[in-house]
């Protein structure tokens, strides 16, 4: 059994506060994006999240040309634009992929301005790598105070809107017949969103924070058709991979010395293994 321990836990694994940092603040990001990105799937707005997540980018590159915190740009960004999409999306609901991709392509145009700047101006190196693919390692500890506040204000957000937002996600119309504030809780969906886009973006990166927020959720939804029972499996998928993935990653600087692989390549690859076996089981 140690030998085996010995093989799956590379040397300094459980000491190390790099990798507990990974944990913490991937583990939350993992759990929030299942929960969020069952709401997600639900709505029907994937291209959405996708959206999101690369605008977050802007936000994440001009954190690093002002020297701070990046989980603030990447929130700052993500937060403005979701509020901007779920405004134009409430009145003109025909418009909503319309404005997302607007939206998307002015956010895209900002991230490249500013990581231009930052490569040209500035003493940062590795902002392009670490804004678009994550750095899990390299999450300084304060960054994971912060997350954690994140983390908690989205999740309160979820249980305070829980049954009015699902009820608005699955049917609006009836919804609004039965006194809810669609509009509102669209609104807070975004919010909610932008936290869960922002904290994933922190991790795995903002090109692929789509993954964590819409891969374990669509595999959860398969299992489970039950909504709260799917934010449950969705979370616990998310987690799996993403602590499966540290440590995979970790592991890998003994595959090829002094050249791990990313964390953020085998988080979604255990995402898509996850999804094609429960595809499989529901054939």
């Amino acid at each position: 059994m140690s030998r085996l321990a010995g093989l799956l836990l590379a040397a300094g694994f459980l000491t190390s506060a790099p990798v507990h940092t990974a944990l913490l603040v991937g583990g939350g990001a993992a759990v929030i994006s299942g929960v969020v990105g069952v709401f997600t799937v639900i709505r029907g707005q994937a291209f959405a999240g996708h959206a999101l997540a690369d605008v977050s980018s802007a936000g994440g590159s001009l954190a690093f040309l002002l020297g701070v915190n990046p989980i603030l740009g990447f929130l700052g960004m993500a937060g403005a634009a979701a509020a901007g999409m779920e405004a134009v999306g409430v009145r003109r609901l025909r418009g909503r992929d319309l404005a997302t991709g607007v939206v998307l392509g002015a956010g895209l145009a900002l991230a490249a301005l500013f990581l231009y700047l930052d490569s040209t101006t500035t003493s940062t190196t590795g902002a392009a790598i670490t804004v678009m693919f994550g750095s899990m390692f390299a999450i300084p500890a304060a960054t994971g105070r912060l997350a954690a506040v994140v983390g908690g204000a989205a999740l309160a957000g979820v249980a305070l809107m829980y049954r009015p937002l699902l009820l608005a996600s699955v049917d609006a119309d009836l919804a609004a017949a039965q006194g809810v504030r669609v509009g509102g809780a669209g609104l807070m969906y975004a919010l909610v969103l932008a936290l869960s886009v922002a904290l994933s973006a922190v991790t795995v990166g903002a090109i692929l924070s789509t993954a964590l927020l819409i891969g374990p959720a669509a595999t959860a939804l398969r299992l489970s058709r039950r909504p709260g029972q799917a934010m449950l499996v969705a979370a616990a998928i998310g987690l799996a991979a993403t602590w499966l993935g540290i440590l995979l990653a970790y592991d890998s600087y003994v595959w090829t010395p002094g050249h791990g692989w990313p964390v953020s390549f085998f988080i979604v690859t255990l995402i898509m293994a996850a999804h094609l076996l429960a595809s499989r089981g529901r054939a």
